[in-house]
């Protein structure tokens, strides 16, 4: 997949029904039987880590359900998210260290928006502590298609280009993209993984804010964790409606 070169972040429409968050959390009590019928895992250690200006409190309705489906599912523990300061750097690696030894198995990754982008880096470097990365909305293609920086006054920094060239990079882990065309803080084409043996990109009808706790996003997060170690298939499609998702074909 050749690099978009000119991603624009989602319109202001799309970032005004982001309000929509709370009606996807309020959904989740009424969509519980339906997931239910999700797989079950087999107890594997799961790291979750927050998206931008957000902390554990934002994936507990996350980690509650992975617990349910019978995960060790586990809180970064590193408070908000301010970006990847020396401190979240160095704390996510000794997290993954302490999760890897304590369980003596292979950790998964689930990040959403900038948490999937620390997501793929940790991945790309502890490859061999690693059992597979699961992104939620997270720009890895261009971080900067985003209308993050309209709502905080940011402008481009200079490099940038080079990092998303970087960030774009397929990892050596199994990796699942799930994005949505309705996000209203980054361009989902920034979310696109290039296709490969273990990647794949997941479309779901969600809000940006609310993908964590979205019923059809759960779903496919249940679906790709209970593969076996060293299994891994390609997604197909699970729900219907509002809680439909499926694969995303991009060649």
């Amino acid at each position: 997949m050749p690099p978009d070169r000119n991603l624009a972040p989602p319109s202001l429409l799309l970032l005004a029904l982001e309000g929509r968050a709370w009606l996807e959390l309020a959904a989740l009590v009424p969509s519980l039987p339906l997931l239910a019928g999700t797989p079950r895992g087999d107890g594997h250690p799961v790291l979750v880590i927050p998206g931008y200006l957000a902390g554990d409190r934002s994936t507990r309705a996350l980690r509650a359900f992975l617990r349910h489906r019978d995960y060790h599912a586990h809180a970064w523990r590193l408070g908000l998210n301010l970006g990847p300061s020396p401190r979240i750097v160095s704390g996510l690696g000794e997290r993954l260290r302490e999760l890897r030894a304590r369980h003596g198995r292979t950790v998964s990754l689930v990040g959403w928006s900038l948490g999937g982008l620390y997501a793929r880096e940790l991945a790309r470097r502890r490859p061999e502590d690693v059992r597979q990365v699961i992104t939620l909305a997270s720009p890895f293609r261009d971080p900067s298609a985003s209308n993050v920086a309209l709502l905080l006054g940011q402008r481009r920094r200079a490099g940038a280009g080079d990092l998303a060239a970087q960030l774009r990079e397929p990892l050596p882990v199994p990796t699942t993209s799930i994005l949505s065309r309705s996000d209203g803080i980054v361009s989902w084409r920034s979310c696109l993984e290039e296709e490969g043996p273990r990647r794949e990109n997941v479309v779901v009808e969600s809000s940006h804010c609310g993908m964590g706790h979205h019923a059809a996003a759960l779903a496919v997060i249940a679906d790709r964790l209970a593969q076996p170690e060293g299994t891994w298939r390609p997604f197909t499609s699970w729900g219907v409606g509002p809680w439909r998702a499926e694969r995303l074909a991009t060649r």
